[in-house]
């Protein structure tokens, strides 16, 4: 089954309107989706190494887009949402701390987590949300955005037909791998 699904995104992944699916996907992720993006990058880059820049460009582009409309939703939507539920339980004072840690330290967050298979979506959010300085989030969005696609575009790129053998010969491994840093990339953010 799950040689029968890595083929099918691979076919699709070669179709004409596929760069249009990744920027869909990049945007949503940053701002709501669950789904990061490298799903539909790598196999693009895959079935087309020499599309691998342009691919990791409109995934940057789409990311960051999605990161403002993320950042949006914390600015805008926090105070329905999420301010009734820190009152109800009294932690407007632990909130408070939050953004003045934020405003601290905020830069590095987004540029440390932005580089991770962390969901964006919780930095995005956040910063919005701490109402940390809007150009300077998107300048940090643009800069780990693009350096995070751009490596692994470049490494597709570079290694792109060893590590399409790897991975259809260890498919299990690949996809075990995959689900192992996603659930790793939720425990880090739990605890960290």
């Amino acid at each position: 089954m799950i040689q029968r699904l890595y083929r099918r995104v691979l076919t699709l992944a070669a179709a004409p309107h596929a760069p249009w699916w990744l920027a869909a996907v990049a945007f949503a992720e940053s701002s709501f989706f669950p789904v990061p993006p490298d799903a539909l990058l790598v196999p693009m880059a895959l079935a087309r190494p020499g599309r691998a820049w342009r691919l990791a460009a409109i995934c940057t582009a789409a990311s960051v887009a999605g990161g403002a409309l993320g950042y949006l939703i914390g600015y805008a939507l926090f105070d329905q949402l999420a301010l009734p539920l820190l009152r109800a339980y009294h932690y407007e004072s632990a909130f408070t701390r939050f953004q003045a840690t934020y405003a601290r330290w905020g830069l590095w967050v987004i540029l440390v987590k932005g580089l991770t298979p962390i969901p964006y979506k919780i930095v995005t959010i956040a910063s919005g949300a701490a109402r940390f300085d809007f150009p300077l989030f998107m300048a940090a969005s643009l800069l780990t955005r693009g350096v995070r696609f751009f490596l692994l575009a470049a490494l597709l790129r570079r290694f792109g037909e060893p590590v399409r053998d790897f991975i259809e010969r260890r498919l299990a491994l690949v996809t075990t791998a995959i689900a192992a840093g996603i659930v790793g990339g939720f425990l880090a953010l739990r605890f960290l």
